[in-house]
């Protein structure tokens, strides 16, 4: 016998079809946690590995994450063995008498966002979780939850959890204040950006957080808190007219667009479909949006995400701790339960009884204007042009938010050494260096515009130096143009979609002057100079292992030059796409490049600027709304 990743996943050889399905993949992604609860119940202990929160939150988040996922499974009936052993870790856990106790809670604590699920189960099934507590129990957990919702939550998606806590509370009759809840309640309002977009607080940037934190606890509340009926009708309408665009985060075989943060959490990435159907809320026909949802799973059930042991590892594609966050725990990748919340629905509902449809084609670019993206449906893909994001406060933020492309199947590459220009990956993104050593990306931004289905940035890689960039659909490629203004020369190099790479070095690349192509085993990449006056050289790379979110080893078509002192243009075009015929027609077509004159005249009488950019913009919105 041999180790065989894969089937480490507790989802593997699970066909995901039916709601049976779903429910034995809920106990089968927690079952391999039993062993590593503490005696006392409150602690799930995984791993030697930390996040910058205490030992004590982490292990709380090991405890708390799997109710996502557990609580709708037995509010919907089915059978969950283990309550004894969660009931007796809340008591403990909450006593600060008990060698488990959880600590005590601070503003701004770690654990806010893990007892926002135990106020879930509160309020979902007491039955199992409250009711057969002592009552001084009771008042021990109960005086835990108060403290923790008295204190100051993140000004972002932790508002929600103060609101989760508090539906808890509410449903086992405990007293608090509840103009705290109101007052966060409507501070979230200010995070809005129209057409159900929502940032996650006051920030520069929109990401998976949106659908699975923003509208997900909405949509809980919208159900839960039933008597607030001018919010919960509010947030269905929103979380409809959201559908319409985030169903472009999503590839044809269900996986999601890889972008942002906290990519660790993986399928809770689709949680926004099933609390849709929690939610009653019929954004696009059933068929389409439990489509959405059980191919999303099925995706993650073919790719090695746990240890040995099915314990869900860091990681994304497989186990990474070069992609993680400093809050990412042994426990964190446990949001991914947030996916299954549509268990606790009955097997009548609609959303189980419709037959899966495909996702519908879109043969046209979709603009996105709040996150100032432009979405081409390819072959196999969706890939998103992308101007306007930015997180300068994060390990890894220029590559999970600053890229100029990300796509659902060929996923990003972090950098895995900043002292290395000639190592480096930039798929998606140009790099730049003025020693050969050090480089810099596109990272903050000073300026972002959405014309029609193109995009426009502004951005300072020093401060002498001055980028301007244009992206353009031309599907199956995609056109970047850069005009780079700097005082002295810069080293450059620009990379294509990364693709795996196989064992024994039998893919083929091709490299030439203004051009480089890799064939792998099941899909190509190209990346084309489509320069004026400065022609580069192309080079077939293979990046450094465990840089890619998806693939352990990949390939990397790139194209590398320099630039004098003075103003020079630079222009590409890339793609990516799954072996098969469209791929030589592609490659016989290379698009023109745009003239620049035209696009500076396009974004003079039709650019606008990308809401999520502009934090200006809610306070515009209201105007027009008075």
């Amino acid at each position: 016998m041999f180790y065989d990743p894969v089937r480490a996943n507790p989802l593997c050889g699970n066909p995901l079809r039916i709601r049976a399905d779903l429910q034995k993949a809920a106990v089968d992604l927690f079952s391999p946690l039993l062993p590593y609860f503490s005696e006392g119940g409150a602690r799930v202990l995984l791993s030697a590995t930390a996040a910058h929160f205490d030992r004590a939150a982490a292990d709380l988040e090991g405890f708390a994450r799997p109710l996502w996922g557990l609580v709708p499974l037995a509010a919907g009936g089915a059978h969950f063995p283990h309550w004894e052993l969660y009931r007796r870790g809340l008591a403990n856990g909450t006593d600060p008498a008990h060698p488990e106790y959880w600590g005590d809670i601070s503003d701004r604590d770690q654990r806010q966002v893990e007892l926002a699920a135990v106020g879930f189960a509160l309020a979902m099934v007491p039955e199992h979780i409250w009711e057969p507590l002592a009552d001084a129990q009771k008042e021990t957990v109960a005086s835990y939850l108060v403290s923790a919702r008295d204190k100051e939550f993140i000004d972002n998606n932790w508002k929600f959890f103060r609101v989760l806590i508090d539906l808890g509370l509410e449903r086992v009759g405990i007293d608090f204040d509840r103009s705290k809840t109101e007052r966060y309640l409507d501070e979230v309002e200010a995070f809005r950006l129209g057409e159900g977009w929502y940032r996650d607080g006051p920030v520069k940037r929109v990401d998976h957080y949106i659908p699975f934190a923003m509208h997900f606890y909405a949509l809980i509340y919208s159900v839960l808190a039933g008597r607030d009926e001018v919010r919960g009708a509010a947030y269905r309408e929103r979380a409809r007219i959201f559908a319409n665009d985030i169903r472009h985060w999503f590839g044809p075989d269900g996986a999601a667009l890889a972008f942002g943060r906290s990519q660790t959490y993986r399928f809770a990435a689709g949680g926004f479909w099933g609390a849709l159907a929690f939610a009653g809320v019929e954004a696009l026909p059933w068929p389409e949006i439990k489509g959405y949802y059980m191919r999303h799973i099925r995706w993650w059930s073919k790719l090695p995400i746990a240890d040995r042991d099915g314990v869900l590892s860091i990681g994304y594609g497989y186990p990474n701790l070069l992609m993680s966050e400093s809050y990412n725990s042994a426990g964190s990748p446990y949001w991914a339960m947030k996916f299954f919340l549509p268990l606790a629905l009955p097997d009548d509902h609609p959303f189980w009884t419709a037959k899966e449809a495909p996702a519908p084609t879109f043969p046209h670019p979709v603009p996105l204007k709040e996150p100032g993206m432009v979405a081409m449906h390819t072959p196999g893909n969706v890939v998103m042009l992308s101007s306007g994001q930015q997180h300068d406060k994060m390990r890894g933020a220029s590559e999970k938010y600053s890229k100029f492309v990300y796509s659902t199947r060929y996923a990003f590459n972090i950098e895995a050494d900043d002292r290395h220009f000639a190592s480096a990956s930039f798929d998606g993104m140009l790099g730049l260096s003025d020693d050969g050593v050090h480089f810099r990306m596109r990272e903050t931004l000073e300026k972002a515009l959405i014309a029609e289905d193109r995009l426009y940035s502004r951005w300072h890689p020093w401060n002498d130096v001055v980028v301007e960039t244009w992206l353009l659909p031309a599907n199956p490629w995609h056109i970047r143009i850069h005009r780079i203004t700097t005082p002295r020369g810069l080293k450059t190099a620009e990379g294509g979609f990364a693709i795996e790479r196989a064992d024994f070095n039998i893919d083929r690349g091709e490299q030439s002057e203004g051009l480089a192509i890799w064939q792998g085993q099941t899909d190509m990449s190209a990346i084309v100079d489509l320069s004026p006056d400065h022609k580069r050289a192309g080079h077939a790379m293979s990046p450094i292992a465990n840089a890619n979110l998806i693939h352990a080893k990949t390939l990397l078509p790139q194209l590398r030059g320099e630039i004098a002192p003075g103003t020079a243009v630079l222009a590409t075009a890339a793609m990516a796409l799954p072996l098969d015929d469209t791929v030589s027609r592609a490659l016989a077509n290379f698009p023109q490049c745009p003239d620049i004159g035209e696009l500076e005249q396009l974004f003079r009488s039709k650019g606008s600027p990308i809401p999520a950019f502009d934090l200006g913009y809610q306070a515009s919105l209201k105007e027009k709304q008075r």
